[in-house]
């Protein structure tokens, strides 16, 4: 039980506070081109996000939660951790919290979690196969 904690928990933790450290920074410089920098950061959310919904929902479906719920839980974690991440940045120098990106956010864990409960059951067999490796069934 321990072993299974570890392995599927702690990615997780590791990865909020991946998404912490960054949000802890003061932001660089933006470049002059306004829209590129827009799409890189925006980008950014969007995938770290994305990822970490993924890496919840299989800390939970390997914990034995069901896959709705799962792919539910998964989701409502990554909003309310992108929500806190925000509010955190109102305490960062240099940062503040927007709407636009916890909208960012929550799109990059909704892509997640539509992903794993849609598209994934009717994905290609070496889609499935890599889903099976990663521990995502």
């Amino acid at each position: 039980m321990l072993t299974k904690i570890i392995r599927f928990w702690v990615p997780v933790v590791a990865w909020a506070v991946l998404i912490f450290t960054f949000s802890s920074e003061a932001l660089p410089a933006t470049s002059r081109f306004y829209w590129k920098d827009f799409v890189v950061k925006k980008s950014a959310h969007l995938i770290e996000y994305s990822v970490f919904a993924t890496l919840i929902y299989r800390a939970f479906i390997n914990s034995g939660v069901e896959k709705k719920k799962s792919v539910l839980y998964a989701f409502l974690l990554a909003v309310f951790y992108g929500a806190t991440d925000e509010f955190h940045q109102s305490f960062t120098p240099g940062r503040e919290p927007t709407l636009r990106d916890l909208f960012f956010d929550t799109i990059g864990a909704g892509f997640a979690s539509y992903y794993i409960w849609k598209l994934l059951p009717k994905a290609p067999k070496r889609l499935k196969i890599l889903a099976e490796k990663l521990q995502l069934t």
